[in-house]
């Protein structure tokens, strides 16, 4: 199996290059300066309501006295090695790289504020026509590849677990989405645990064994999360606020005028109006309101389960060796930032 080097390792040889080309900052950590007002953005290319705030300029209207600099990033790994950068304020990040930031010897001052949406089948398990895969036990002796420390990696290793498969017995190799689609094309892999929209290509030429809709349904569900720095949110906590209400904003959207849209995600992945409803429909996207729920975020007097989720998948990666250590409840619930969230939504 391919084994990335010890995650701190990665990321100290990783940061000088992060914030020498990313552009999205020097690496100072001017988020945590309240007379600097700028908000450094990490998105990622998958449909959600968070490609809506970018199109439509939402945050940009709501702060004009900002200045705004959206960054894209082709996984939560990187993304990580950004905010230990200090090159990042606002970022669109999954749950496991979440739970893995959180955990030793990262260990990244960030709080969970929004959750963007859930994993369904937007996310999934495809064996290539051909290879004789049919089930994921077949994936013995098959090279499989996946972003490491992405929703998509936990939720590969969670199949293979639940199948009664050892990690060691398959070839997983780490590539981000489009490498993925490019390695497949080439006829390099046998499967892939990806997401859209290189998913639906990978669906042309191949068989969907499992989707994350499904893993969540036997208790390992992934989500795509907003994360803040804890710095910017100390300095700038009307900043956070206005990002948390436009959010809530395109949720709205996708839920009200799913052509709409679809139009703005469409135009940010570069595919039909068509083609971005289509991917959209196959996401989990929760209502503005269940933000404060228990369920979720809850409120700073009652955490939501959103913490134990974050735990579970921690325990999980300690399980396969993929953290040093497991975070106490306590840290990971100081962790979400639910302050004034009911009150933000309905305004």
């Amino acid at each position: 199996m391919h084994r990335r080097p010890h995650p701190l390792t990665a990321i100290l040889a990783a940061i000088l290059v992060i914030s020498g080309s990313t552009g999205c900052g020097d690496g100072a950590a001017s988020g945590g300066d309240p007379q600097e007002k700028s908000i450094r953005i990490a998105y990622q290319a998958f449909p959600s309501g968070d490609l809506i705030v970018k199109n439509h300029r939402l945050l940009e209207k709501a702060l004009p006295d900002y200045e705004i600099t959206w960054t894209k990033f082709d996984s939560g790994a990187s993304i990580n090695t950004a905010f230990v950068a200090g090159s990042l304020d606002i970022a669109a990040i999954g749950s496991s790289p979440v739970a893995r930031g959180l955990s030793a010897p990262l260990n990244i001052p960030y709080q969970v504020a929004f959750v963007l949406d859930v994993a369904g089948d937007n996310e999934a398990l495809v064996a290539r026509n051909g290879t004789g895969i049919n089930a994921v036990a077949d994936l013995r002796g098959k090279k499989v590849g996946t972003p490491f420390a992405s929703t998509a990696h936990y939720s590969l290793l969670a199949a293979l677990a639940r199948a009664g498969v050892k990690e060691s017995d398959v070839d997983i190799v780490d590539l981000e989405p489009q490498d993925i689609l490019a390695a497949w094309n080439r006829g390099d892999l046998d499967a892939a645990y990806s997401w859209l929209p290189s998913l639906d290509e990978l669906k042309k030429s191949g068989k969907v064994l499992l989707t994350s809709r499904e893993l969540a349904t036997a208790g390992k569900p992934t989500l795509d999360l907003g994360v803040v720095s804890t710095a910017f949110v100390q300095a700038h906590p009307e900043a956070v606020d206005a990002w948390r209400k436009v959010e809530a904003e395109a949720l709205d959207l996708i839920a009200d005028d799913p052509d709409a849209a679809a139009d703005a995600v469409g135009k940010e992945l570069n595919i039909s109006t068509a083609d971005a409803k289509h991917q959209l429909g196959q996401g989990v996207f929760l209502k503005p309101a269940d933000q404060a729920s228990p369920e979720w975020l809850g409120t700073p007097d009652q955490v939501g389960a959103l913490a134990r989720n974050l735990l579970a998948a921690a325990e999980f990666l300690k399980a396969q060796n993929k953290i040093d250590a497991v975070p106490d409840l306590d840290r990971i619930e100081k962790a979400i930032y639910n302050k004034g969230l009911p009150d933000v939504l309905a305004s």
